[in-house]
Formats: structure tokens, C-alpha cells, sequence
């Protein structure tokens, strides 16, 4: 719809699609900055960020089935069908994602409606990675003593933060 009844619609489309590519770079690079510095030690704000990695990688799948190509079709046929190999739930999940035996016009709809609703979830989980971040600090590349000059951050940064 976007593509072709909404004005530069195709501009618009193809820059979410891109732009999905690009915030996954910036991930990956924050992922390697995070490995190089250890920051994995705060355990509760590395899981934090793990979940906000994996409800992007979701959020990017339910995305890719959206066009509702050959590609798409299949790319969602494959991955929903590798739950089925979970122990005596999988078929079962499967059917429920599915919303029938087959993928279908409601799937579509529960991918966008999952598509829409997820990218508000990894707010809330970067808010808490955020607030996770703060109450332990920041790890210190660089090395140096940096306590004699600290203050709080609430009241001071909150309102900047």
C-alpha cells in the first residue's frame, strides 16, 4: 500500500527496511565494544542487553515476512516450523503462531500487529539496560581514578538522560 498510493511511499519503505540494516550495525558494534571492554561482568545489564538483541532479531524476522513475497513466505514457513522440534508443545506453538495449519492472511496479520507492538517493548528494555547501566556505572576504559569529580546522576542528569 505504502509503495505505491502514499507520495515518495517507496523513499519511505525502503529507508525502514534500511535502516533496520544499519541499527544492527550500530548493535553489533556496541556488542564488540562491550566484549573488548568486559562490560559482560554486570551480569543484569548484559542479560538486559541480550534480550534487547533477541527482540530485535524478532522484530527484523516478523518484518521480513510483512512484503509477503516467496521469500517471505518461506523465510517464515522455515523458521516458525524449527519450534516444531521443541518436545510436546512444538506443533502446537506452531499452529497457534500460524492461526491454522498453514500460513495464511491471519499469520500476516499477527506478524504486523507483533511487528508494530515489539520495537515499544525494546524501549522499555533499553530504558531498564539504561537504568541497569547507571546503577552500577559505566566501565572505565580508560583506566584512571575518576571518583574525586562523580555526582549523582538524579536529580543532576535526569532530566538530560
Amino acid at each position: 500500500h505504502i509503495c505505491r498510493n502514499v507520495n515518495a511511499g517507496w523513499f519511505i519503505q525502503n529507508l525502514h527496511a534500511n535502516g533496520a540494516s544499519l541499527f544492527f550495525t550500530c548493535i553489533y558494534i556496541h556488542i564488540a565494544r562491550g566484549l573488548y571492554y568486559g562490560s559482560y561482568m554486570y551480569k543484569n545489564t548484559w542479560l538486559i542487553g541480550v534480550m534487547i538483541l533477541l527482540a530485535t532479531m524478532l522484530t527484523a524476522f516478523l518484518g521480513y515476512v510483512l512484503p509477503w513475497g516467496q521469500m517471505s513466505l518461506w523465510g517464515a514457513t522455515v523458521i516458525t516450523n524449527l519450534l516444531s522440534a521443541i518436545p510436546y508443545i512444538g506443533t502446537t506453538l506452531v499452529t497457534w503462531i500460524w492461526g491454522g495449519f498453514s500460513i495464511n492472511n491471519s499469520t500476516l496479520t499477527r506478524f504486523f500487529t507483533f511487528h508494530f507492538l515489539f520495537p515499544f517493548i525494546i524501549l522499555a528494555l533499553t530504558a531498564l539496560h539504561i537504568l541497569f547501566l547507571h546503577e552500577t556505572g559505566s566501565n572505565n576504559p580508560i583506566g584512571t581514578n575518576s571518583d574525586s569529580d562523580k555526582i549523582p546522576f538524579h536529580p543532576y542528569f535526569t532530566l538530560k538522560d
